[in-house]
């Protein structure tokens, strides 16, 4: 009798433990496993917060810095695209846009970081994106209250191919890759 009542207990302690944690409590998102309806997927992009950096910029609205992975940064540094060749499939360039504001710390006028707004992907792959020279592009939103990503709601990019085509000799890509 006592070995049921341990048994019990043991089965019970054992199926709450294997409950994933967060399961009700307000469990964090998984950002990896979001995509836009063209099939770009975050996933395709793991890892990317720790990039190297291409450049920085910034809008009177938004602060932007592009990272792109390893395949990138080894075209760029190959002299990509003004060399005249284009980017190989497998790069990725991902462009993190962040609201700013003012540095109430820094003894100099500067805007830093207030809020993420967005991250902004770009995959080149000519078999699955054949129609756009390679090129797939998504935007994932960014909600600072829940702490959570959405895929840009129109389910299209505003700025994605057709606007990128006014650098088609630049193999579609805006950012050139920054002096060290």
């Amino acid at each position: 009798m006592n070995h049921r009542r341990i048994f019990r207990a043991v089965l019970i302690v054992g199926m709450f433990l294997s409950i994933p944690a967060g399961v009700g409590l307000g469990a964090q998102q998984d950002k990896y496993t979001l995509q836009v309806p063209n099939g770009l997927k975050f996933s395709d992009f793991r890892g990317y917060e720790n990039w190297q950096v291409v450049a920085v910029s910034q809008t009177d609205d938004l602060l932007k810095v592009e990272v792109a992975n390893p395949t990138m940064i080894d075209a760029y540094r190959a002299g990509v695209p003004g060399n005249g060749k284009p980017f190989p499939d497998g790069s990725k360039i991902a462009k993190i846009e962040w609201k700013p504001k003012k540095s109430t710390e820094s003894p100099f006028a500067v805007r830093i970081p207030e809020s993420l707004q967005d991250v902004f992907l770009i995959e080149k792959d000519m078999r699955r994106f054949p129609g756009t020279k390679g090129w797939a592009y998504a935007v994932f939103d960014y909600n600072p209250a829940s702490d959570e990503f959405k895929p840009d709601p129109t389910g299209v990019v505003s700025c994605g191919f057709t606007c990128h085509t006014i650098v088609a000799k630049k193999d579609y890509i805006f950012t050139a890759y920054g002096k060290r």
